[in-house]
């Protein structure tokens, strides 16, 4: 099968919808969310009902987490918790509810999906580099497990004896739909076929000066802004 796989949206209306638009370009089967659907933003209650609408696979986020863990609201810095208390307060109770309903983990075509880190999912845990990635990919037993959380898009690979022959792992992680931060402000997202097992990441420009006014108006941090224009 071929999916698309988005990740850590962050209420950001106008890169979902840019990407969303472009996903329907390329023939797709279905869509994949890997979490941090919501925080950050102005428009959470958007996000959410048009995630519910078109992704038939979603894991939670830290960020989705927050609004039902204090535990993880209170790992999160000062910026993200200003945001995550305007979420609550406008986010309707059935996209609450859809929100505490989602998995840490799915699996499916041999696939592993999670938000952060497949050894232990909700510990929130990042993987920037090859040395944090070699503890996780001994860590799934998938051909493939998809990963976002940094925002920055990367696949680590590894190989590994199993049964006499060496099984190929990849760690892919699709970076940011609304909050890039690898110096490149486009939105990103991937498109993986199961069928031979190709990847490819994909940037996608959007109206990121319409999405920072909005969270300037909101009253959130004006960083959250500041970041769509830097993509960092």
């Amino acid at each position: 099968m071929k999916f698309a796989v988005i990740s850590d949206i962050h209420s950001n209306f106008e890169a979902l919808v840019a990407v969303l638009r472009e996903i329907g370009k390329k023939k797709v089967d279905e869509i994949i969310c890997l979490g941090d659907i919501v925080g950050y933003g102005a428009n959470p209650d958007e996000v959410v009902e048009l995630v519910r609408n078109e992704v038939k696979y979603s894991v939670r986020g830290n960020h989705d987490d927050a609004l039902f863990s204090d535990e993880t609201f209170l790992a999160l810095n000062s910026y993200a918790k200003s945001a995550i208390t305007y979420t609550a307060e406008i986010v309707s109770d059935k996209n609450k509810e859809w929100l505490k309903e989602l998995p840490n983990i799915q699996k499916l075509d041999d696939i592993m999906m999670v938000h952060a880190c497949p050894s232990a999912p909700q510990s929130w845990k990042y993987v920037f580099t090859q040395e944090d990635a070699e503890i996780e990919l001994s860590s799934f037993q998938e051909r493939i497990c998809l990963i976002g959380h940094t925002h920055v898009p990367v696949i680590f690979k590894n190989s590994s004896g199993l049964g006499g022959a060496a099984k190929i792992r990849e760690l892919i992680n699709v970076g940011s739909v609304g909050q890039p931060r690898d110096g490149d402000n486009r939105a990103s997202f991937g498109i993986i076929d199961t069928r031979n097992f190709t990847y490819a990441n994909l940037r996608i420009e959007y109206n990121y000066r319409t999405a920072a006014d909005k969270i300037m108006a909101a009253g959130l941090p004006s960083i959250l802004g500041e970041r769509l224009h830097r993509g960092r």
